[in-house]
């Protein structure tokens, strides 16, 4: 990499501002300062207040972009009033210099030319749930997922805009906005004490936006400029986090994209929960960026084009966030796919959950995380004892319940993956479902005996979420209760040898979803 010009501006090919810093970008390296401002939620008008926020920024951000963040360098300003990063003078500020990453990269100009993939969405997803597991938490952490401070930030956001949002939203808009997240936090406490308890409160990114994420095409993913200017806006329950991204996809108009992100992460953290406030704090974090865009809307330093792109933006997210306050219009259903092992339950339970962008909780990885282990790591019981014990696999179908319980009081679709080999099981999902008013379709896939056995021979040979072997395929199917308790509008019935695209056809046309 070639080294830094002395003079700031010489090499470099555009000076980017934000808010808070000006980004001196270079052919392959980037130089961002801090703008010597004090907004109320940073104060960088010192030159130890803004050394202090390079040095945090340099150590936090290589969390998510270790190559990325290279190292912080002193500017000196010299007789003649020319600044320098190697040179004399005295001592004027302090920079961050960065790696420069591939503009095409960025997550945002990528969905802009198409070429955001659902497969890179998972890929994030999984990443972030990594990061989230890894990131610092503890007492003083937690203290920032309590609905009392969490309060203090919605109506502080709130008293920044008394001026600004109202030159976007009419005061009713406003008012609605206001007595939703205000009345959620009092609502929820409860809520929010169990995420504490979980651990979900962690030391987190605090702005994850589409332009922060570059996703390579050689399947690299860096994620840049987090907080690092106010512990309490990085400080919060991981959905806070991941919300922000799946705000920002929405805002973007791909509200497919952002549930394929949840759905992925949900996964992945096994963390279905956050499927109860995650509209809470997208409507949140959707208030927050047109906060933030107002602030560059007044500010008369910036170009015109500037201040009225911003103003646009800012409008836009007003919006959002009063959308998130209100109910979808589609009524979410509760599909359980379920019948002999190896008859392809996962597979179409899979397809359609990337098909209608709707999470799937699946009995496999569900009962991997119960017995504490990885989600491909072989149990190693015997048919019916262990972890597959029938109280072990009680408590799983416990757990299946609870996580689409919690998808369901978010009004959205569920897929639950399981054998659902007892009427009483399949019973059980029926009621969770009558219990939030939505339908109710069990999914039954049906394959030859020796078809099942030759896949489950197959699987045995790699790495695989389910531990069935063919050894016992007649022990389950001489437990396996037929299907006499289920309505014909509740029961669908699938040859799993048909084609996948052809099922997957008839599933969607029982759910009406499309």
């Amino acid at each position: 990499m070639g080294t830094l010009p002395d003079d700031l501006l010489v090499g470099c090919d555009e000076l980017r501002q934000t808010h808070i810093s000006w980004v001196f970008m270079h052919p392959e390296h980037v130089l961002k300062v801090k703008k010597p401002v004090s907004l109320g939620f940073l104060d960088f008008r010192t030159l130890a207040a803004r050394q202090a926020a390079c040095e945090a920024e340099l150590q936090l951000n290589r969390r998510l972009a270790p190559s990325v963040y290279l190292r912080v360098v002193p500017i000196h300003c010299d007789a003649q009033g020319m600044h320098h990063v190697n040179g004399e003078g005295e001592l004027v500020d302090f920079g961050v210099l960065m790696r420069r990453l591939p503009d095409a990269d960025a997550a945002d100009q990528r969905l802009r030319a198409n070429r955001l993939t659902r497969q890179q969405l998972v890929s994030l997803a999984e990443r972030l749930a990594s990061f989230h597991r890894d990131a610092a938490l503890g007492e003083h952490t937690a203290r920032f997922g309590d609905p009392s401070l969490i309060l203090a930030n919605v109506r502080e956001n709130f008293e920044q805009t008394r001026t600004s949002a109202p030159q976007h939203l009419s005061s009713s808009e406003i008012a609605e906005i206001e007595r939703y997240q205000l009345g959620f936090l009092d609502a929820h406490k409860g809520l929010f004490a169990e995420r504490i308890a979980q651990g979900r409160v962690r030391d987190g990114h605090g702005d994850l936006r589409l332009e922060h994420v570059y996703l390579g095409d050689d399947g690299s993913i860096e994620v840049i400029d987090c907080i690092e200017f106010n512990e309490r806006f990085r400080y919060a329950d991981v959905c806070a986090d991941l919300a922000f991204l799946s705000m920002d996809l929405v805002w973007h108009e791909r509200s497919d994209l952002a549930e394929t992100l949840l759905a992925a992460y949900a996964r992945s953290a096994n963390d279905f929960q956050l499927y109860r406030l995650v509209d809470f704090y997208e409507s949140y974090r959707a208030y927050v960026r047109g906060k933030v865009e107002s602030i560059v809307e007044y500010d008369e330093t910036q170009p015109q084009s500037v201040r009225q792109r911003a103003a646009a933006q800012a409008r836009k997210h007003y919006l959002l966030s009063l959308a998130c306050a209100r109910e979808p219009v589609q009524a979410p259903v509760l599909c359980a796919v379920g019948g002999m092992i190896a008859a392809g339950k996962s597979t179409l339970s899979d397809a359609l959950g990337a098909e209608l962008s709707v999470p799937v909780v699946d009995a496999d990885r569900t009962r991997k995380h119960l017995a504490s282990a990885a989600p491909t790591t072989r149990l190693g019981s015997a048919a019916f004892s262990g972890a597959y014990a029938p109280e072990a696999s009680a408590r799983v179908y416990s757990e299946l319940l609870t996580r689409a319980d919690a998808v369901l009081s978010s009004k959205r679709t569920v897929i639950v993956d399981a054998s659902f080999r007892s009427a009483a099981e399949r019973g059980r999902m029926r009621e969770l479902a009558q219990r939030h008013g939505v339908a109710f379709v069990f999914v039954e896939c049906r394959a030859p005996v020796a078809v099942c056995e030759e896949r489950l021979r197959r699987r045995a040979l790699g790495p695989s979420v389910s531990d069935a072997g063919p050894e016992l395929l007649p022990h389950f199917m001489a437990g396996y209760e037929a299907v006499s308790e289920l309505s014909a509008a509740e029961h669908l019935l699938l040859d799993a040898t048909r084609p996948l695209a052809e099922n997957l056809g008839r599933v969607r046309e029982r759910l009406a979803l499309d």
